[in-house]
């Protein structure tokens, strides 16, 4: 096939040429057996620390070299307060680490011949749509895998978060305008992902959660892994979400992430991550025999998006299917992290031409000790030593995904302008309001104020406060309490409103809805 015909080809050449050359922080005959349980002593005794410290409630590690695993360990406790320990076999719910297990799922998939990384997704859910006609007839599997459909990253997390599921999550995506052109930029989405999953296992006639179980999960012998929430809460050994309360961790918000299962939603155990680690180490083999076709997983790892540099170490990072490529320190890794904002932190690193891996899963947000452990370790394995105090250098970056956002609500809210102006009578703003993508709201007057019900069959209600004119204040996020919301109300002639823009759903530029009716 010529090579100008199939763009893919060439740059799969081009990328191979390109790692073949890549310098090797270390040759495979210096990581002796020796140093590796040097480094896994020590790997031990950070942990403990973590811990100790306070850094999560718990956590649980393997790492396997070689197609061997040789650690596999729990630290800390399930849920703060609560005496069970974690251990190799405790179930986390394990975040964004699903992407690249799902991704794995879809190369067995595609191994089987059942569809192709390049499969368009209009023939394989014609139902589905983006906003564009061009785009939605030519996406394809691989441009939702590696986050290049042009969807806004948060487009449909906003509906989930009001209680809409999956089937009408990706139907609605169709309401949402790109953020770039089509495969020009990188915006890493859950439900983009979700719907590249979902159809590739349609051929099967089967849901995705019972593909993933006979396509991966079964044949590795991961019984304790599932894509149904059902499952995860099932299981009397598992770990609760923490958030920080009063300085303290507390398991205080269940997270529920079956409409996004493939980008998100999978329950696993450090035992049973070990043993797809082993799978793509072996490149598709397990226990001596090929599950996956190595072609077809070997795309998973090809660099196809820019994301920059790694924010603490500064390596160059790309995506590919699923997977975060980077070349860093210590050569090239593949690696991926997860976290809910409600209380999770997982990570995977894979140093292919090491044949090394390691999986960390924690139960707390936020913090850095998942990187920041692996960092520590890998900085062990290929130079004796930890170079710095990646923990801290981590924590430091996660405590600053919410700090600043909520400090500068707070101030924008800090009081109305003096005087503030009163708001109308409730019969005002009390009505129904619309539009496509958020569906039905709600407001009705509630005692001394107003309520705002949105989701399907009015599912999430917030209490409205009035701040200033026609300007209502919510506090919407359980992660952040104290963090302010506007939701504001356009006023006619005839002194009712005809819209409000709803401040929490407004990240797409689709959170203003009018009134329906009278």
């Amino acid at each position: 096939m010529r090579l100008d015909r199939n763009p893919w080809h060439w740059r799969i050449w081009v990328c191979i040429a390109v790692l073949a050359l890549w310098p090797r922080a270390a040759s495979a005959d210096t990581i002796t057996p020796e140093r590796i349980a040097d480094a896994l002593s020590k790997l031990d005794a950070l942990a403990q620390g973590a811990v100790a410290d306070g850094g999560v409630p718990g956590l649980a590690i393997a790492v396997v070299h070689d197609d061997q695993v040789v650690f596999l360990k729990g630290f800390g406790h399930r849920e703060a307060g609560k005496p069970e320990a974690v251990d190799a076999d405790t179930v986390f719910q394990i975040a964004s680490l699903s992407k690249p297990v799902s991704a794995t799922v879809v190369a067995a998939l595609v191994s089987d011949g059942i569809a192709s990384w390049d499969s368009k997704i209009a023939d394989l859910d014609p139902a589905f749509r983006l906003a564009d006609p061009y785009p939605t007839s030519q996406l394809t599997v691989r441009d939702l895998f590696s986050h290049r459909s042009g969807l806004p990253g948060t487009a449909g997390d906003d509906l989930e978060d009001i209680g809409y599921d999956r089937a009408e999550i990706l139907h609605r995506l169709r309401f949402v305008p790109p953020s770039s052109s089509f495969r020009a930029g990188y915006s890493y989405s859950n439900f983009g992902l979700t719907e590249g999953a979902v159809a590739a296992a349609m051929p099967t006639g089967k849901p995705w959660e019972e593909v993933a179980q006979e396509k991966l999960y079964r044949p590795l012998g991961m019984a304790s892994t599932s894509s149904r929430h059902s499952d995860f809460v099932k299981h009397a050994d598992r770990a609760a979400l923490h958030i920080k309360v009063g300085g303290a961790w507390a398991a205080k918000i269940e997270r529920d992430p079956d409409a996004q299962a493939p980008a998100g939603g999978v329950s696993s155990t450090a035992r049973d991550l070990s043993q797809w680690v082993r799978l793509i180490l072996g490149n598709g083999v397990y226990a001596g025999k090929t599950l996956i076709a190595a072609d077809a997983l070997d795309q998973t790892h090809v660099p196809l998006m820019t994301r920059g540099k790694n924010p603490v170490s500064g390596g160059e990072s790309f995506y590919g299917l699923g997977w975060n490529v980077e070349f860093g320190r210590h050569g090239l890794s593949w690696g991926h992290a997860g976290a809910f904002s409600v209380g999770a932190r997982t990570l995977v690193t894979i140093f292919p031409r090491d044949k090394l891996g390691i999986v960390i899963i924690a139960n707390a947000f936020p913090t850095g000790v998942p990187e920041g452990l692996s960092d520590s370790f890998a900085d062990l394995v290929f130079d004796g030593s930890v170079q710095k105090d990646w923990v801290k250098a981590w924590d430091d970056i996660y405590a600053g995904m919410f700090g600043p956002v909520v400090e500068a609500a707070k101030a924008t809210y800090a009081a109305p302008p003096s005087p503030a102006r009163p708001a109308r009578p409730a019969s005002a703003y009390a009505g129904r309001y619309a539009n496509d993508f958020f569906g039905d709201a709600v407001v009705a007057s509630a005692g001394d104020g107003l309520v705002l019900k949105v989701g399907p069959h009015g599912a999430r209600s917030y209490s409205l406060a009035h701040f200033d004119g026609d300007l209502f204040l919510t506090y919407p996020d359980a992660e952040t309490p104290d963090r302010p919301t506007g939701v504001g109300f356009v006023v006619g002639p005839d002194g009712k409103a005809s819209a409000m823009t709803i401040g929490f759903l407004d990240d797409n530029h689709l959170g203003t809805l009018r009134r329906v009716g009278d």
